[in-house]
């Protein structure tokens, strides 16, 4: 059990550490002295960095996953009402780090992909099971005449996963939520509008 907490512990820390450095500049080091655990005891837990990064991703996804399956199966909402869900939740994730962090799987998108193969086919796992739940709650929507029938669910998530995130990456830069803001009010009023496809 102290081992499994121990490992659990450098995990969590480690993934504070990328979200605020980045993977290249997060060192072992300092994963263990915030951690408060004794140095050279690192490769007891992992075999190697990309090891240890490879579980801080498994880590995060498992728990976000959890976050949304909560929100995508609430049947207590409506589908487009559990997707503004879903990002009213990300908008709060964005002011409770000052705009600083962002998505952690999409900044390691961003700095590993082009650098390891390991962890871009990872990522991609990750994005494409967050993208699963956006065509499930899709899908409903369209059931329910909530969205244009004709529109294309996987497509649509697609689409969403990638303008979300780069919503979150301009809201970074900027400071602001505006970015994020922006790209939900086009989804809603514009792409995802009953009216939109069949309005000349």
């Amino acid at each position: 059990m102290k081992t499994q907490a121990t490992r659990d512990k450098l995990i969590s820390v480690g993934a504070e550490l990328i979200a605020e450095h980045g993977f290249n500049a997060t060192g072992i080091n300092a994963v263990l002295k915030r951690a408060e655990v004794p140095k050279g005891s690192f490769y007891h837990y992992f075999s190697s960095k990309e090891d240890f990064g490879l579980a801080v991703i498994d880590a995060f996804a498992e728990e976000y996953d959890a976050r949304l399956a909560a929100i995508f199966t609430d049947t207590r909402t409506s589908p487009l009402g559990r997707l503004r869900r879903y990002f009213a939740v990300g908008k709060q994730d964005m002011l409770s780090c000052d705009h600083a962090r962002g998505c952690l799987i999409g900044n390691l998108g961003q700095e590993l992909s082009a650098q390891s193969e390991v962890f871009r086919a990872r990522l991609d796992q990750v994005f494409r099971a967050w993208e699963c739940r956006l065509v499930g709650c899709l899908d409903e929507a369209r059931e329910d005449g909530e969205i244009d029938a004709i529109l294309d669910s996987h497509a649509q998530a697609s689409f969403i996963m990638a303008g979300w995130e780069g919503a979150i990456l301009r809201a970074k830069t900027v400071k602001s939520l505006q970015p994020m803001e922006c790209f939900e009010d086009i989804l809603f009023s514009r792409v995802l509008a009953p009216q939109a496809l069949s309005t000349p």
